[in-house]
């Protein structure tokens, strides 16, 4: 077997003709700048060779593509084993996914729950179980021999019609109150005597013994008798000892009157019908009246008009009707809403016999439903309420009567994974469970042990994918990858490390190093040093990023490196940084922040009850290990309240979490700017350049040709996204997507257009040499050098929207590049430049969601440059961040803690870095102590 994957001559993108050696079975991480050539090296070249060769292992539907598939630019690959790719990938907007069904756990719990599950009554709390003949047969052969035995078909309904029924068909005795009783007598006597007992129908006497016709004539007996009593045979036992009792059988899946289904897959399925809530469809929220709509500030009181629905002139009886009565039962109308007690709250709605509740205010808004005005009013405080129905669990009833050692899938589903680990681990079964259920628990255990190895323990399996940051949506996807545990194959990660606090990169570090020595060859692209040093080698790529990299600066271990000349650790900006020779200062002086944004009694998800003050007019960075409550205590209530506070009517579109009031110096935020690592824009065509209205500059220039001029071509024909000079083969795109049967579909070059866009007439405008797709074509710092070297107004305009992009770091990416293609910390970076841009001086509050992400050092040096700039300019900036060399930059730190999950949403600490690099409680401080000098 090959030793290396052996790459000769690549020339992909602005790698530079580069030989490298990349050793097989080894954990190798590729680093170097953003933009130097690592994903282009890694992705582009390697796996684009593992999938073309993959493809051209598939059918001759397959293989048909294969010609257009282009081959990376190399002289040859060599050594190459099956390759699977692990990209940063955002979660989608799917309603129905969830942690459960992404990891694939949800699947073997559907599993597990079908093929091991016991169904219990609601009723009796008995287990709900069937039997068959041979059941009943096993019974009878028990008993001491010399027992008599009566076998009898109960019957249940229709009696006399049925027994008539019998008599036909020669039975001629019934079993009653405990005596043989003649059908005829039965009959005669029925209204006067038997009209409230219960009859059996006598299918046979016998006496239990261990003769072998006596066996088949009982089996015979027995299956007739379950057939008479439809699905149900008792038999009444005279001991030869002892007093006579009624053994009962049933192969009806039922418990006292009340009938159940059968566990199966589909049971435990909420995308299927069969399993899915009726009232919600699966989805475990309905449309219905939403409090946080109808009451959307809890510190007003509803004296203060905390009641949204009843302001105003018409509506404000109600709210008067409260006022005048409320001392009749003693109900606080001055005290804010957040303070009142549960049954306070529950009277508001329901009301008393002094006032009308909120209940029979909506209730008479939808009788009125045919005025537009209620129209109106029901549509304002309509939201997605919780399932009254299957209380979120999006299953129906049945679903949850089917238990594991005393737990329903609704209640393993709500388990954080710590906790749901502690349940596999102590589960108890029988020898039969274990046979059947022996290899869906090994799958379980296994995707569950990945999910706490990479620091996601603190998630629950019910978890709405939506809900979850870029970070954990990144890790869940590589647990999925990482829990199959193919052997033999090439592993290609970006950047796994990205979310994740220091103190849970150990855990990842393990699981990598365990995937290469089970037989796998992992390849890492990856900033992080922890990882770095862990490396059987890094290669190293640069010296800097676009057209300036592209080169190997180093290959080996750091450990080597550290030890060698001055001279290798110059030419690697990595090197430098790991070594200290270059490092991010912290600043001398921090800034002193008096003016501040408190969140008084955070409780949603896990916050518990904290009361935080948030610093403006400086860098504030909010840390904590994942899941401590960061992204809840600022995107879930921070952003939405003030959003709601900044923008009039915005209580609809602007949904907070559960808090208290939000106060303090709000008035002197006139905007909010949420910079996360979403998408930006849903066309394939939308890039860097047309995000940042640059294009439109850039189009004008080309329209002013003269032979544009002669054509008659304006400005819009020099666009990708209307019909006019766009390719109209591939729609302005330069690729047609080919639809493949069961794997991902292929890109191709578009063949009319060769990938320009553009048609031929277009492309003969030129500017300086340049056709418009040439200029789509060049990086960003090559667009600087080329428009600067034009003395126009447009073009230095062109420049300086440009030039801001460099100073974010994304001087390397192309200027037609999709949006699509960006790491979601590119997608941040391009979002901070636009608002970089932006010529409004409102002061606004910018929310980054953990912008380092794809980061090297040196390019996190320019971004605090950016984020100190726009501070500069007036505005405030707050973080979500786990990188320590941000941390000890910010002004001011807010540390949530101590742990995820349940363990997680306490205060632990408020103030500059320094402080917190003393706090022994913070997970954080204990990081940040190495970086503060």
């Amino acid at each position: 077997m090959d030793k290396y994957i052996e790459i000769k001559g690549a020339r992909v993108h602005n790698l530079k003709n580069i030989d490298v050696k990349i050793p097989r079975d080894k954990l190798v991480v590729i680093t170097g700048l953003s933009g130097s050539g690592k994903s282009t090296l890694a992705f582009d070249t390697v796996f684009a060779e593992g999938q073309r060769r993959y493809v051209e292992s598939l059918s001759s539907y397959a293989r048909q593509f294969l010609g257009r598939i282009h081959k990376p630019e190399t002289d040859s690959i060599t050594g190459i084993p099956p390759a699977i790719a692990i990209e940063q990938k955002t979660s989608g907007a799917n309603p129905r996914s969830t942690v459960g069904t992404k990891t694939e756990i949800y699947d073997y719990l559907k599993l597990l729950f079908a093929r091991i599950g016991r169904t219990y009554s609601p009723k009796s709390g008995k287990e709900v179980t069937v039997d068959s003949v041979t059941d009943a047969v096993d019974y009878f052969a028990s008993r001491p021999a010399g027992d008599k035995m009566f076998i009898l078909a109960p019957i249940r309904d229709r009696i006399i019609e049925q027994i008539t029924s019998f008599v036909e068909e020669g039975f001629s005795r019934l079993y009653v109150n405990d005596e043989v009783v003649p059908v005829n007598s039965f009959l005669t006597n029925y209204d006067a005597q038997y009209s409230q007992s219960q009859p059996f129908l006598l299918i046979d006497r016998v006496t239990a013994s261990s003769d072998k016709e006596m066996a088949t004539r009982v089996a015979d007996s027995l299956s007739l008798a379950f057939d008479r009593g439809n699905g149900y045979c008792s038999i009444c036992v005279v001991p030869q000892s002892g007093e006579t009792f009624m053994k009962n059988f049933s192969t009806v899946f039922e418990d006292e009157g009340m009938f159940f289904e059968p566990p199966s897959v589909n049971m435990f399925s909420f995308n299927n019908p069969l399993g899915a809530c009726p009232r919600c469809d699966g989805y475990g929220k309905v449309t219905g009246i939403d409090e946080n709509l109808v009451i959307p500030d809890k510190s007003l009181s509803i004296f203060d008009n905390a009641i949204a629905c009843w302001r105003g002139d018409t509506m404000s009886e109600y709210r008067d009707k409260l006022l005048y009565s409320a001392s009749k039962f003693d109900f606080p109308i001055h005290r804010p809403y957040y303070q009142l007690t549960q049954e306070e709250r529950r009277l508001l709605w329901t009301g008393n016999r002094w006032f009308k509740g909120l209940d029979y205010f909506f209730e008479q808004a939808e009788t009125q439903r045919y005025k537009i005005q209620y129209r109106v009013l029901l549509a304002r405080y309509t939201g997605k309420t919780l399932c009254p129905v299957c209380k979120g669990s999006r299953l129906r009833a049945e679903a949850s009567h089917v238990r594991i050692n005393g737990k329903n899938i609704p209640e393993l589903v709500a388990m954080p994974l710590e906790r749901l680990k502690e349940f596999f681990q102590k589960i108890d079964l029988t020898k039969y469970e274990k046979a059947v259920a022996g290899r869906t628990l090994t799958e379980i255990n296994a995707r569950i042990d990945c999910m706490l190895n990479l620091g996601l323990g603190y998630l629950t399996l019910n978890r709405l994918s939506n809900s979850l940051s870029g970070g954990e949506s990144r890790r869940i996807n590589l647990s999925v990858s990482l829990g199959n545990s193919l052997v033999g194959s090439l592993y290609i990660l970006d950047e796994p490390s990205i979310g994740l606090h220091p103190r849970d990169i150990a855990g990842l570090t393990k699981m990598l190093g365990k995937l290469r020595d089970i037989g796998n060859t992992v390849l890492v692209v990856e900033h992080e040093e922890e990882i770095m040093r862990a490396a059987d080698e890094i290669i190293d790529i640069g010296p800097f990023a676009g057209s300036m990299g592209g080169k190997i600066v180093f290959q080996g271990k750091i450990s080597d490196a550290e030890k060698g000349d001055a001279e290798t650790i110059d030419k690697s900006m990595t090197l430098k940084y790991l070594t200290g020779r270059e490092e991010i200062a912290a600043p001398k002086i921090r800034r002193q922040l008096n003016q501040y944004i408190e969140i008084t009694g955070a409780r949603e998800n896990n916050l518990k009850n904290i009361n935080v003050k948030i610093p403006l007019n400086g860098i504030v960075a909010v840390t904590g290990v994942s899941g401590s409550g960061k992204s809840t205590l600022i995107r879930g209530i921070l952003y939405p309240a003030l959003m709601r506070n900044i923008v009039e009517g915005a209580d609809n579109k602007y949904i907070s979490g559960d808090f208290d009031k939000i106060s303090g110096d709000i008035h002197r935020i006139k905007h909010a700017e949420m910079v996360d690592q979403n998408p930006i824009g849903r066309s394939s065509r939308s890039n860097s350049v047309t995000y940042l209205k640059i294009y439109d500059d850039i189009r004008r220039v080309y329209a002013s040709q003269k032979l544009a001029l002669q054509n008659g071509f304006g400005h819009s024909h020099f666009s990708f996204n209307i019909n006019g000079g766009r390719c109209e083969d591939c729609q302005g795109d330069g690729f047609i997507e080919v639809e493949m049967q069961f794997m991902a579909n292929i890109i191709l070059e578009c063949e009319t257009c060769k990938g320009k866009r553009f048609k031929e007439e277009i492309l003969e405008v030129k500017y300086y040499n340049k056709n418009i797709f040439d200029v789509l074509d060049m990086t960003v710092d090559e667009a600087v050098n080329f428009f600067g070297k034009r003395d126009t107004s447009i073009s230095e305009k062109i420049v300086r929207k440009l030039t801001v992009l460099q100073n974010v770091g994304l001087g390397y990416i192309k200027l037609g590049q999709s949006t699509d293609s960006l790491s979601g910390g590119e997608t941040q970076r391009l979002k901070l430049a636009f608002s970089l841009l932006k010529e409004e001086q409102e002061t606004t509050l910018f929310i980054f969601d953990e912008p380092t992400s794809g980061l090297h050092l040196h390019d996190i040096s320019k971004l605090m440059d950016s984020l100190n700039a726009l501070v500069e300019k007036g505005h405030s900036v707050i973080v979500i961040e786990h990188n320590t060399e941000v941390i000890k930059c910010a002004d001011r730190v807010i540390d949530l803690g101590p742990e995820g999950g349940e363990k997680g949403g306490y205060l632990i600490f408020e103030g500059t870095p320094e402080e917190l690099a003393k706090c022994e409680k913070s997970y954080t401080g204990k990081y940040l102590r190495n970086k503060l000098h």
